[in-house]
């Protein structure tokens, strides 16, 4: 061939690759250049904004077209603000995800709050699967479960529908815990304070995870002494600390106790607004999951003593919608046990 048959067949297959389609990807593009607002529904200094700021940059990472995410607080009664933002005012385009307590997510089943429709939130993944504890300052003389039982324990709550309101009430319901709750604190830090200030025994409805954030050495060095933990099964990281499943005195308590439990399986869920387009809520889904199985997010996490056992979107959005099933009788009884009568 001669040179110059050389150069147009070289001309004619530039030429072509230029014509063939181009496939873009429409979520990446979407996300290309775009600010996306990653809201936490705790106080500023507690767990929620900890695991905020350090998850962000990893989640970013991984949204086609590498979004920048802006870390922003909401706190107020324990996650319901939030989930009312999310629900009616927050822009439906995937441009906004929120961290909120698990806790609220059951709040129109429980009554505490009809203002949103969980079913219609588009839940993107739980961060971990960790059980509450009940957390008692070291100088309140309550040690143990018996102690609960006999002894006023005083805590602070962040608002109802929190777990820090509803755990503390349904022990004084269903077991009989003589637990006094102080409503109107803004967070975990502000709870701390009034600990270590001797104004409150403690913080019941939280993770000793979540306190050893926020409060390094506490649970450690026994700074604060645990009492009892909101989970099925003993937790290994608490081996010693009975579960207020296995201390249920009948079938019926356990069958309201595992619908009470259901947020411990989907501990601090991200999920954005209802409406989002499928194929973006799936690419927020799948890059949570490759953020939370970064090398370096984990060892990250390790270090900063975060507790990570991360349940999918679909698997959380299941949780949610099996609670909404459960019978009258079983949900009316939790919603009894849960409701907050603001006393001993």
């Amino acid at each position: 061939m001669s040179t110059r048959g050389a150069l147009l067949a070289a001309w004619s297959v530039t030429c072509a690759t230029l014509m063939q389609p181009a496939y873009a990807d429409p979520v990446a593009d979407f996300y290309r250049g775009k600010q996306i607002f990653l809201v936490h529904s705790g106080g500023e200094g507690g767990g929620y904004s900890t695991y905020a700021q350090i998850f962000a940059p990893y989640l970013a990472k991984y949204i086609p077209g590498a979004p920048r995410i802006v870390v922003q607080s909401m706190p107020g009664a324990g996650g319901i603000r939030l989930l009312q933002h999310f629900s009616s005012i927050a822009p439906r385009d995937g441009t906004y995800i929120g961290l909120v307590q698990s806790g609220a997510a059951f709040a129109p089943l429980l009554g505490t709050a009809r203002t949103f429709e969980p079913l219609k939130i588009n839940w993107i993944g739980a961060m971990s699967r960790v059980a509450a504890v009940c957390a008692a300052w070291h100088t309140s003389g309550i040690v143990t479960w018996q102690d609960l039982m006999e002894k006023q324990y005083i805590v602070g709550s962040s608002g109802a529908g929190s777990l820090t309101e509803t755990q503390p009430a349904l022990l004084n319901k269903l077991y009989g815990t003589k637990i006094k709750i102080v409503a109107g604190y803004t967070g975990a830090h502000d709870i701390y304070l009034a600990m270590e200030r001797g104004e409150l025994h403690g913080r019941c409805g939280s993770g000793a995870s979540s306190i050893e954030i926020s409060r390094p050495g506490w649970v450690r060095d026994g700074k604060v002494k645990i009492p009892v933990q909101f989970a099925v099964e003993r937790s290994s990281a608490l081996p010693d600390v009975p579960t207020v499943y296995e201390l249920a005195r009948d079938d019926r308590v356990r069958s309201v106790m595992k619908l009470v439990l259901a947020p411990v399986e989907m501990n601090r869920p991200l999920l954005t607004t209802p409406d989002v387009p499928s194929a973006r809520l799936q690419a927020l889904r799948s890059a949570f999951h490759a953020a939370i199985e970064d090398p370096e997010f984990r060892d990250i996490a390790q270090k900063q003593r975060l507790e990570i056992d991360a349940n999918p979107g679909d698997r959380v959005a299941q949780i949610i919608a099996d609670a909404y099933k459960l019978p009258p009788d079983i949900v009316a009884t939790a919603k009894e046990a849960m409701s907050f009568g603001g006393g001993d």
